[in-house]
């Protein structure tokens, strides 16, 4: 089982999961081998970094940078690049550890 499938159960099941996300796309905010603890939330809000699923592809840190009822939220790195929109939101990032 890979690491997002892990985090996903975990916090499926206990409402927590730690994860080391790698990759430039959140820089300044999160460095490449940050390791995260996420939460999960009955409501996650513009501007939450956010563990999730977009287009069928896991996503480990990305922004929440828009909500719409109808679609769900639009996911973005920091730099602008946006994911497209989702409604399949894991947990929030709670903490950098």
């Amino acid at each position: 089982m890979n690491k997002y499938l892990i985090a996903r159960e975990l916090l499926e099941k206990t409402g927590e999961a730690v994860m080391t996300c790698f990759g430039s796309s959140m820089m300044p905010i999160l460095k490449s081998g940050s390791t995260i603890r996420f939460v999960k939330c009955d409501e996650y809000e513009i501007g939450d970094i956010v563990f999730c699923k977009v287009r069928g592809r896991f996503i480990d840190a990305h922004k929440i940078i828009k909500k719409d009822l109808r679609r769900g939220y639009l996911i973005a790195n920091n730099h602008g690049h946006e994911n497209g929109w989702t409604k399949q939101i894991y947990g929030k990032l709670k903490e950098v550890l």
